[in-house]
């Protein structure tokens, strides 16, 4: 069940695209409403629907500006202006957007905070919403320094005459993580932890312990490099680790079926923005899915646009047998609206694949709309709070080798990722007088799923092969813990034998190397685990790597990408070093005049 709360809009009507708007537009005046428990909890479910607006968690960080890195590409030949291709000025209205809704959340905060003491109430309960507005105002911010940097903080609400300026100067990034670490660290002392919530879609203690992670990484990297934070780093993620609430999903794919199925996994699923396709309880309507996936116009399917396709350098960066890459990377397309089956991709055929993370196919809520989903985003994933900790570990540790704890770490993720089904079947004795292809079978190995079929050729087996399959590549099996028996029979000869391959989840382990060996490793291997969840691009940027990544990726399209995907290299030709950072939108500089243009815009 999703409808746990409901949205009270018209409570919050006065904010407005200035974020400093002096004139409240409530039917309601504050100062009368917040009486009850259940008044305060309608406030705070306002600031969680922030969360699920357009520019944040609904479509934009994973459509428009955080996935623009060198994971995927924006599917469309006419995209031409805007963020998802760098070609963007304080008037764009994307940017604006994103700003104001970004301060509508910190605002919708703000009153819950100056309101929390005024209702009667019980006081777990008002300690509880206390810490989930901290929470939330603080990770608002925290998206805010990760685009702009240095941006204005406001602490009381709008209705607030007596604190209301406009010139109010933009805020040293380092003091904006000041305040958002001290806010996140004072809620975790007053949210609920996660087991007794019980689902992922509301602030937690796991959800504030591995965004305090997130924040102290990135305050670690660039450009501030202040690199005593990696200690935070490793302390926050650690309370994690340590936790045994929090394990890996055995199965990577089902972690992202779960969130087509309103399925709470608090095990790896640490904190998700929830959505709706029916508007069930108010709940924003999704588009993850249908906006981010694989593209197709058939109602039993579900409609997606699929606006991102990927990179061949995210496909080349799978090793075979890591079972991520062909459910993150579709290895299929829908042909017709009219058919419900698919067409699978020749292995040449990377440019203009679409992203299978999030498979409309999967969702249970009917009927199914011809845009809107029920797929929840995940803000964080444990699986990235151990990339979190072995990163940290790895640039805190003496020595010249990566420690062996961050190594663990690493190794599980990479061994959930890997497959145990049959790697290849090699034939040993063509046989002969084979008229037609005999019957493969795949017996013991103590597996299940296997396919395969034979081929001849002058009435000799000439290869076994096996189907392709929508999930893991192709129909290889799962579970096999020794080597299966291979027998082919009928087709008119005989003599034929074949002996196979399996892979083994300790194909995927990493043993020791360099720190420096090590750093690559955690950079490429983010990319597999989180691809399209919105981190990339900030990635790049705290590895100080942001620019020469992506002019790598325009010479790889420009040398190697087919004539109608040449106009995939516009967002990475278009790309400068101003683009670290948004600009400042032209109505805040029009209204606030000590807010001062970010140099290049």
């Amino acid at each position: 069940m999703k409808a746990k709360y409901n949205v009270v809009f018209f409570l919050f009507l006065f904010t407005s695209c200035n974020f400093l708007e002096i004139e409240p537009k409530t039917f309601v005046p504050l100062e009368n409403f917040y009486e009850t428990e259940e008044q305060m909890e309608q406030a705070i479910t306002a600031v969680y629907d922030v969360l699920g607006k357009s520019h944040l968690y609904r479509y934009g960080q994973v459509v428009l500006f955080a996935t623009e890195a060198d994971e995927g590409f924006y599917a469309s030949s006419g995209q031409v202006n805007g963020p998802s291709v760098y070609n963007i000025n304080p008037s764009t209205a994307d940017v604006k957007t994103l700003w104001s809704q970004l301060y509508e959340g910190i605002d919708r905060a703000n009153v819950v905070l100056k309101y929390i003491d005024k209702p009667k109430m019980n006081d777990e309960k008002r300690a509880k919403i206390k810490g989930e507005a901290l929470f939330l105002r603080a990770y608002f911010y925290f998206m805010l320094v990760q685009y702009w940097q240095d941006v204005p903080v406001k602490l009381t609400p709008s209705d607030d005459f007596g604190e209301l300026a406009f010139d109010r100067p933009a805020t040293p990034m380092k003091d904006v993580y000041t305040l958002i670490t001290t806010d996140m660290e004072e809620s975790e002392k007053m949210v609920p932890g996660i087991t007794e919530l019980g689902y992922s879609g509301r602030v937690n203690k796991s959800a504030v312990r591995a965004i305090l992670a997130r924040v102290y990484l990135h305050w670690a990297g660039y450009p501030l490099k202040n690199t005593e934070k990696y200690e935070d780093v490793i302390y926050w993620s650690k309370m994690l680790i340590d936790d045994p609430v929090h394990v890996l999903n055995p199965s990577y794919s089902d972690v992202f079926k779960n969130m087509a199925q309103d399925q709470y996994d608090i095990a790896e699923s640490i904190f998700e923005v929830e959505f709706s396709s029916h508007g069930a309880g108010n709940i924003e309507l999704g588009l993850i899915g249908s906006y981010i996936g694989i593209t197709n116009n058939n109602p039993t399917i579900g409609a997606a646009y699929g606006f991102i396709a990927t990179q061949p350098r995210l496909y080349k960066l799978y090793d075979e047998g890591d079972l991520r890459r062909d459910r993150v990377i579709a290895n299929f397309s829908y042909p017709s609206a009219a058919s419900t089956a698919v067409t699978f991709h020749s292995a040449s055929t990377i440019y203009g694949r679409k992203v299978g993370k999030w498979r409309r196919s999967e969702e249970t809520s009917l009927p199914k709309l011809a845009q809107f989903t029920p797929t929840n985003f995940p803000i964080i994933r444990y699986s990235d709070v151990l990339l979190m900790y072995a990163e940290a570990l790895n640039n805190t540790q003496p020595g010249a080798d990566a420690p062996q704890d961050a190594i663990d770490a690493v190794n599980e993720v990479r061994m959930r990722a890997w497959a145990t089904g049959v790697k290849n079947i090699q034939v040993v004795n063509g046989g002969s007088g084979y008229t037609s292809a005999p019957v493969v079978t795949i017996s013991g190995g103590g597996g299940v799923g296997a396919v395969a079929t034979a081929v001849v050729a002058n009435g000799i087996v000439t290869s076994i092969s096996f189907p392709q399959d929508e999930l893991t590549g192709y129909k290889m099996g799962t579970g096999y813990a020794s080597i299966p028996i291979v027998t082919l029979s009928g087709g008119g000869g005989s003599g034929a034998k074949a002996i196979a391959q399996i892979h083994k989840k300790e194909d995927g382990k990493i043993g020791a190397m360099s720190k420096e060996k090590f750093k690559e490793l955690i950079m490429a291997e983010r990319s597999r685990e989180l691809c399209f969840e919105g981190l990339r691009k900030f990635d790049l940027i705290r590895w100080n790597i942001f620019i020469e990544t992506l002019k790598d990726v325009k010479a790889e399209i420009d040398a190697f990408a087919p004539a109608n995907y040449k106009y995939a290299s516009l967002a990475f030709t278009n790309v400068e070093e101003k683009h670290r950072r948004l600009p400042y939108p032209a109505a805040e500089l029009a209204l606030n005049k000590a807010l001062k243009q970010i140099t290049g815009y």
